[in-house]
């Protein structure tokens, strides 16, 4: 599986990548988690129970960074196992890459999975995925809002100026999985989960 996007985040590029490595950030944003802990140079183990259908399971897994390029990208795979329920493995690539409204967020994923989750059907997982990263989004941008209240005071006065509405919730955020343990986090919980 494939899955690509980019969502534009009102705080700065430095802002995402520094909330995308911060463990108890990404426990906060990722849905159903309930351990991001480091464990070891650029490594983190990951718990989080999911649902996906019919099938509920806790996984555990680890996500590894490479090609660090801070504040601007990295690298990430990751790997995890649900027992009975399933496992998933996977990669990401994620950019954040500096504008006028503060910064966008691209990442790349690619995983693959296996046992009872695999066999419930690709589209049924494909909207279980976008679910999950739409909800760590939302929640991505909510903790921003909270850690940076000027950048968004900024976003929806300059929104305002502009004659249009300020957004009442900005569809960006980070997946992910910018984060080894970042923004792709979200992009490797999704990918583990299949």
């Amino acid at each position: 599986m494939e899955m690509q996007a980019s969502r534009q985040l009102a705080v700065t590029q430095q802002q995402a990548w520094d909330a995308l490595n911060d463990p108890e950030v990404l426990k906060v944003c990722i849905p159903g988690c309930d351990k991001v802990e480091a464990a070891g140079e650029n490594q983190y183990a990951i718990g989080m129970a999911l649902k996906i259908g019919p099938v509920s399971a806790k996984f555990k897994g680890n996500i590894a960074l490479s090609d660090i390029n801070p504040p601007a990208s990295y690298k990430l795979s990751f790997e995890g196992q649900g027992g009975p329920a399933g496992h998933g493995k996977g990669s990401a690539a994620v950019v954040l890459t500096p504008n006028a409204a503060g910064c966008e967020l691209a990442y790349t994923v690619q995983a693959s999975v296996g046992g009872k989750i695999a066999q419930l059907g690709q589209r049924l997982i494909d909207g279980a995925a976008k679910a999950m990263a739409e909800d760590f989004f939302k929640r991505f941008d909510l903790e921003m809002q909270k850690q940076h209240p000027a950048s968004y005071a900024a976003r929806d006065a300059a929104a305002t100026a502009a004659g249009a509405e300020a957004p009442a919730e900005v569809s960006g955020g980070v997946p992910i999985w910018v984060w080894g343990a970042g923004a792709l986090v979200l992009a490797a919980v999704i990918w583990l989960s299949r």
